[in-house]
């Protein structure tokens, strides 16, 4: 963070009162992780505080310290537009643009509080009083420990902080394993471990509780895979009805792209699945190298998010989204070859 964003946080953290800390729809790993270590934060300074998120998180996220506090706007509207509409100050994390919040969109534009954004993703929106946007580092949960850092706090930093940093960092990198993560994220880690987490165990918590459904979803999801060998493309598709037979939970399909893009001499995956909540088809995009998915996104599925990692949806049907999807592939040939 610059001198002067710094010093504004300060003048804005000392006269608000009523903090709101929300995310994006459909939260992850980060966006959680990274919410709830400002939640403790804030609180240990006194403030009253309230983590609102658009709508339910996945299961293997539960475990996290003072997530029963956070509150769905999808099932509270009524009490969340009202200690939005309270709020003094309103943090935005893990997203750059309004819109990512969904139904919640509304009341945060029309929302008298200042916001501080805090979030790694391309191209940010003009609606923070301070934009901490940074595309460089890996994940929105680094950002957060810088954050306090900034704030000379870090000694307020305790395990349970701890604890919600790493997970988010440690999902956002893929187990540390994308090249967003630098030697200063080690570093961060390594502070984190160093403050008592248990590292093995917050792996376990997150990617060792599958539910055998989800394992037989993921089995129908590969028996799914297409690949377009020409093109270095594979993609996955999942209707509503393949979901609903293997009873899928939020998170569930957390992932399961990667398994396209791990296939050899595969530089574009994705997965594509029908929502029936929203009447939607949700995209994940995931590349290899210098092709960028979120360029792809923004072009062609009203999205975006990292150059190798990025979102989507589509108003058409499954099959014509997958048309679609197939039929814009040739324009990027030389790209994807």
């Amino acid at each position: 963070m610059e001198g002067k964003d710094i010093k504004k946080t300060r003048t804005l953290l000392q006269s608000s009162e009523n903090i709101v800390i929300t995310c994006h729809k459909g939260p992850d790993g980060d966006a959680i992780g990274s919410s709830l270590a400002l939640y403790i934060y804030l609180k240990k300074q006194g403030k009253n505080v309230t983590v609102i998120v658009p709508d339910d998180f996945p299961f293997f996220l539960k475990w996290l310290p003072e997530s029963e506090h956070i509150i769905l706007y999808d099932e509270n509207k009524e009490i969340a537009n009202t200690i939005i509409n309270n709020a003094d100050l309103i943090f935005t994390l893990d997203f750059n643009a309004l819109h990512r919040t969904g139904d919640m969109q509304e009341v945060l534009s029309s929302a008298s509080a200042k916001f501080i954004m805090i979030d790694h993703h391309q191209q940010p929106d003009n609606y923070a009083e301070v934009t901490y946007s940074d595309t460089s580092i890996c994940s929105t949960c680094q950002m957060v420990y810088h954050f306090i850092d900034a704030l000379e706090d870090i000694n307020t930093i305790d395990t349970d902080i701890a604890n919600c940093i790493y997970t988010g960092i440690m999902t956002d990198t893929g187990s540390f394993r994308f090249r967003s993560t630098t030697s200063i994220t080690h570093r961060v880690i390594a502070n984190l471990i160093d403050i008592g987490i248990d590292n093995a165990k917050i792996h376990q918590n997150v990617y060792d509780s599958n539910s055998y459904n989800r394992l037989q979803l993921l089995g129908k999801s590969l028996t799914n895979l297409k690949v377009i060998p020409e093109l270095n493309t594979a993609y996955i598709s999942l209707s509503a009805e393949e979901q609903n037979e293997f009873n899928a939970q939020k998170g569930d399909t957390e992932g399961v792209v990667n398994y396209a893009l791990s296939l050899q001499g595969i530089k574009l995956a994705a997965i594509f699945k029908e929502d029936q909540n929203s009447k939607l088809i949700k995209i994940s995009l995931r590349s290899k190298g210098d092709f960028s998915v979120n360029e792809f996104s923004r072009a062609h599925f009203n999205g975006g998010g990292h150059t190798n990692a990025a979102g989507g949806a589509s108003k058409l049907t499954l099959e014509e989204t997958l048309d679609k999807f197939i039929s814009i592939l040739p324009n990027y040939k030389k790209e994807l070859s």
